[in-house]
């Protein structure tokens, strides 16, 4: 009978799948080393709260290891570490490989926007003594999460004269913040009987910035005048000026370490700096790769991939174009498409991690769990798939390989149940060039919330994929 039982195990180990939490079995050193990444990850996303903020971090980051902006070459060999930069809110950096470009590239890309309240053309109004800043959401959020909690002003304000002014205010100890203001419990019971995606209106997410009027009976609005008179003190802009700015409200508060054991990072905008940070440490750890290794940070994907700035935009092939003239291989027609025919990428985009306490959205067969790896999605999209990628299996099982042979943690799942979830990346848009793609990045808690939860030991295997990927890749 324990034969039989032995026999058993040793059939159920070679045959079955045996999940286990990735932090099981890990050494001192191992943990110090996760521990140390997320270190950094934090600095990053402190740092870079919007997208103008996080491609001035990662071009800072990438001149220190080595990286040349690719105007400043005449010609490319293998090795070469080159980037641009595209109107403040992209990056693209490559490492020349050694394999001919028509031969194909190794692609990881990510996003740097994130949801968040934008500033309308015409925000600035005084009302009852207050004056207030008038917003827009972007992206998907939930509308009653950005009410009373400590809200920051980040972006830049462009002036006729040509100059931008960047401004970022909410940030420092000593600063001060803002907040959108709820109506109190006791008044509230009619409010508390709509349904959630009501409770709060659009158009009341506006911003509270001041109340102190000037002492000036001829003046009408005398607290919107005050306040506009303190930012033109501070920055030079006028009224008129937010016609021509993108000013951002984002979380005043600083990502952590998260949990008694520090396991796991709390903070606003993981979705999806926390991939682009692990592809971009990624590339500046790749030095001599077979085919060329590309990181690809872009704009606009919570709102379509819209844009110049967005994936949809033909800056990629542009800049594609100009790696295949400097590299001397444009001599042959069609050698773009057959490029990308070649070529392979991980859409580097963040995956919702199953949450107990809300068991009842996802099936936990097909679920990424917080500690088990990096996440893939073969597919997004809605319900019947509708808009996905959906990888081919000859292609994960390469990966599948590939995140074995170099010790990646792994998972593969699904954005919740099948009529419960869905969603969407820029996997289709270089899918449809001609790429293998397949969705593969940190699992999220709280996604698309002020404050989203990943855990240390997901992000730090997002980069050994990404790395992997980038170095090994063929």
């Amino acid at each position: 009978m324990a034969e039989t039982k032995l026999n058993a195990q040793k059939l159920a180990d070679k045959l079955l799948v045996n999940k286990k939490n990735g932090w099981e079995g890990l050494t001192d050193q191992e943990k110090k080393k996760i521990m140390k990444f997320s270190d950094g990850y934090i600095d990053y996303i402190n740092n870079g709260k919007i997208e103008r903020e996080i491609i001035k971090e990662s071009e800072e980051i990438a001149k220190a290891n080595g990286f040349k902006p690719l105007s400043s070459y005449k010609k490319l060999k293998a090795g070469d570490k080159v980037y641009y930069i595209n109107r403040g809110k992209n990056i693209i950096l490559a490492v020349i490989g050694k394999d001919k470009l028509e031969e194909g590239i190794n692609v990881v890309g990510a996003h740097t926007d994130s949801p968040r309240l934008d500033l309308k053309p015409n925000p600035l109004y005084e009302d009852t003594d207050f004056a207030y800043l008038k917003t827009q959401y972007y992206g998907g959020i939930k509308k009653y999460q950005w009410v009373t909690i400590p809200l920051a002003i980040h972006g830049v304000v462009a002036l006729k004269n040509g100059k931008t002014v960047d401004v970022k205010i909410g940030e420092e100890g000593d600063d001060v913040t803002f907040v959108i203001t709820d109506l109190l419990p006791h008044m509230g019971r009619h409010q508390m009987e709509k349904k959630a995606s009501e409770v709060i209106e659009g158009e009341n997410l506006t911003l509270l910035i001041g109340s102190m009027p000037l002492t000036d009976e001829k003046v009408k609005e005398k607290v919107k005048l005050n306040t506009m008179a303190i930012l033109n003190e501070k920055y030079g802009i006028t009224e008129e000026d937010f016609l021509s700015a993108e000013l951002e409200i984002v979380p005043a508060f600083n990502a952590k370490s998260l949990g008694f054991d520090k396991s796991m990072v709390a903070g606003y905008g993981q979705d999806d700096k926390v991939c682009s940070y692990c592809s971009l440490m990624a590339i500046c750890e790749t030095t001599a790769p077979k085919k060329t290794a590309v990181c690809l940070l872009v704009d606009k994907e919570e709102i379509g991939s819209v844009g110049n700035t967005g994936m949809e935009s033909l800056v990629f092939e542009t800049f594609l174009g100009e790696l295949i003239h400097l590299c001397g291989e444009d001599n042959t027609p069609n050698i773009l498409h057959r490029l990308y025919q070649h070529s392979a990428m991980l859409s580097a985009d963040v995956d919702g991690a199953f949450d107990p306490l809300y068991a009842s959205v996802a099936d936990k067969k097909n679920a990424s769990f917080f500690g088990y790896g990096v996440g893939m999605n073969k597919y997004t999209g809605g319900r019947g798939k509708g808009g996905a990628n959906d990888a081919n299996a000859e292609f994960i099982a390469k990966i599948r390989k590939l995140f074995d042979d170099n010790k990646v943690r792994f998972q593969i799942a699904e954005l919740g149940k099948v009529d419960e979830g869905g969603g969407g990346t820029i996997a289709y848009i270089l899918a449809n060039k001609g790429m293998d793609v397949i969705d593969c990045g940190t699992p999220v808690l709280s996604m698309h919330s002020p404050y989203e939860t990943t855990s240390k030991f997901d992000v730090y295997h997002s980069y050994l994929a990404y790395k992997a990927f980038m170095n090994k890749y063929i």
